[in-house]
């Protein structure tokens, strides 16, 4: 499994394709260019549970590409494929962990990179996020939203976004927390009822109790499990429960009334097109979502995939257990 990908096929065939002068000229990070400033960089395990690298301060030059910020910053980076695929970081390298086949991923701004790590260039105020992980239940995880307040503050590659929430009840307080939320950050986001449609260029917030959101296209992705939306969570179709996951994609523990789930997915559409990322705010009754409303920040979202909140507290998720 290469160091970024959304189908293993497609991944290798162009990382066989391409040569290691192409891979220097794309990336190297050597080239004259102002640095970017106000970068992060995460490199972690296990879905972020065990950091190697966490740093706001990151070795930064002209022109870096995000392979190049990670060469500077992370130990004993090893690469495979001319150059363009981590094999392994600080001595952990892809393969199999426990029986599992276990690999490096990495997201920009919280989204899933569909390039390799020497072809993206790193921006002002990017967040990059390197992880470790078992993906047995899917090689897809397309968002996270452990990155927070990205994507909304700096974009993706380099271009801010507009937002839109959509709400259930678009008059709610809770509709209004969310957007509130989004103004304190400088975004200034439409507001008004869900939508259904496939959407680029747009950062889409759902946000309702679970019961009534369920019929939105995307959102309904979540009661596929990690397989079909890369979330390890599944609400009941009823709304009154959501089963967390483990990484295994097995149920931990089943949740009930006052939990609730925030969770980020993409979609593609007939044409094969990958909509912007999707963001739901949801929750099993109107406290459930008031509780995800809540945690709406960066203290309790950062270095998590996702997150459900079950008495006002954060759970990170895949599920490690109570």
């Amino acid at each position: 499994m290469p160091s970024w990908s959304r189908a293993h096929g497609r991944a290798l065939a162009t990382a066989a394709a391409a040569s290691l002068a192409a891979a220097v000229v794309a990336g190297c990070g050597l080239g004259a260019g102002p640095k970017a400033s106000d970068t992060e960089l995460l490199v972690s395990k296990d879905f972020g549970a065990e950091p190697i690298v966490q740093t706001d301060q990151p070795k930064t030059g002209g022109s870096d590409t995000v392979m190049r910020l990670l060469q500077r910053n992370a130990p004993k980076v090893t690469t495979r494929f001319g150059g363009n695929f981590v094999q392994s970081i600080d001595g952990v390298s892809g393969g199999r962990s426990g029986g599992t086949p276990a690999d490096w991923f990495f997201y920009v701004n919280g989204v899933l990179a569909d390039k390799g790590a020497t072809s993206i260039k790193v921006h002002q105020g990017d967040r990059v996020w390197w992880d470790y992980h078992d993906w047995g239940a899917t090689d897809d995880v397309p968002a996270v939203v452990g990155s927070f307040p990205e994507p909304f503050l700096h974009g993706i590659d380099g271009r801010r976004l507009p937002a839109r929430v959509e709400c259930t009840e678009p008059q709610s307080d809770v509709c209004e927390t969310v957007a509130d939320k989004l103004s304190d950050l400088g975004q200034v986001a439409a507001r008004g009822g869900v939508g259904n449609s496939f959407v680029v260029d747009t950062l889409r917030i759902l946000v309702g109790p679970w019961r009534a959101l369920r019929n939105e296209s995307t959102a309904k992705l979540l009661e596929r499990g990690p397989a079909g939306s890369g979330v390890y969570a599944k609400p009941a179709a009823d709304g009154k429960s959501i089963a967390l996951l483990d990484a295994a994609g097995h149920v931990t523990r089943t949740l009930g009334a006052g939990t609730g789930l925030i969770a980020a997915t993409q979609v593609r559409d007939a044409k094969d097109e990958v909509s912007d990322p999707v963001w739901i705010v949801t929750g099993t009754d109107d406290a459930g979502v008031a509780a995800a409303a809540a945690a709406l920040d960066e203290g309790a979202l950062n270095g998590h995939f996702a997150v459900a909140v079950s008495g006002g507290k954060p759970i990170g998720l895949p599920d490690r257990g109570q």
